[in-house]
C-alpha cells in the first residue's frame, strides 16, 4: 500500500540513467531519503531511448544497492520499477516484450515528453492509460506540473481516463522554475494530486529539499 512514507519516484539506482552514477552516490541519496522520513523508495529508473533499461537491469541494480544499504545500516526498503515515457521509440516495445515492472502490485509510473509534445508521435496518452487499466495496472502520471503544454481541460481528460497524478517535491518551491511552480499550485488547488515523489537524481536535488526543510511527516 502506498503511504506518505513511500517515495514513489526516484532515480537512485547506480549507473542506469541520469540519476546516481555509482553505488556510493546511491547510498548518499538513500540516507537523505531516510532523513526526510521515507521508509521505502520505489526505484523508477528511466525507460527512454537514451536509457533503454529492462526489468532485469533494474532488478540487478536494486539488489546491488540493497547490499550496500545493509552494509551501511541505512534502513530504506527498495522496490524496483521504472518510469516509462510514452514515446514511439520505447513504449510499444515495452508492451510487446512485457517489460512492465509495477510497484506495490500494479502501479505503473508513466511520463510524457517534458518539453516537446510532438515527441509523443501518434500515441494517445488517454488510450494508453485505459490500456493499462484493462491490463490490471494502475497508471500514475509523473510530475504533470512539468508538462506546460497541457491545459486544465487536458489534465481533466487524463484524470478521467484513470490516471493518478504524482507531484514532485520541490515543484511548488521552484526547483523547476516559476512556471512549473504556478502550474503545481493550480493543480494542487484543484485537488488533482494523489501521490508525492522526490524524482531524486543527485545531491543538487537533495540540497534543494534541505533548503526548505522538507520532511514527509510535516
Amino acid at each position: 500500500m502506498t503511504t506518505p512514507f513511500t517515495d514513489c519516484h526516484c532515480h537512485i539506482l547506480p549507473g542506469l540513467d541520469d540519476g546516481a552514477t555509482c553505488v556510493a552516490e546511491s547510498a548518499i541519496l538513500a540516507r537523505h531519503q531516510v532523513k526526510w522520513g521515507f521508509r521505502k523508495a520505489v526505484c523508477t529508473s528511466h525507460r527512454v531511448r537514451k536509457y533503454p533499461n529492462t526489468p532485469d537491469d533494474v532488478r540487478r541494480a536494486c539488489d546491488l544497492l540493497r547490499e550496500e544499504l545493509f552494509k551501511q545500516g541505512i534502513a530504506l526498503e527498495l522496490e524496483p520499477s521504472m518510469e516509462y515515457r510514452l514515446i514511439p521509440e520505447t513504449w510499444p516495445e515495452t508492451l510487446e516484450k512485457g517489460w512492465l515492472l509495477p510497484w506495490e502490485g500494479n502501479h505503473i509510473l508513466i511520463e510524457l515528453p517534458i518539453h516537446n509534445a510532438s515527441k509523443i508521435g501518434d500515441i494517445v496518452p488517454e488510450d494508453e492509460i485505459k490500456r493499462l487499466l484493462d491490463m490490471g495496472y494502475q497508471p500514475v502520471l509523473a510530475h504533470p506540473e512539468r508538462y506546460l503544454y497541457l491545459d486544465m481541460e487536458r489534465y481533466l481528460s487524463l484524470k478521467e481516463a484513470g490516471a493518478l497524478f504524482q507531484r514532485n517535491i520541490g515543484s511548488i518551491e521552484g526547483l523547476y522554475g516559476e512556471a512549473v511552480s504556478v502550474r503545481a499550485e493550480a493543480l494542487l488547488s484543484e485537488g488533482m494530486y494523489d501521490l508525492l515523489g522526490s524524482d531524486l537524481h543527485n545531491e543538487r536535488y537533495a540540497a534543494f529539499f534541505d533548503s526548505f526543510g522538507f520532511n514527509v511527516s510535516q
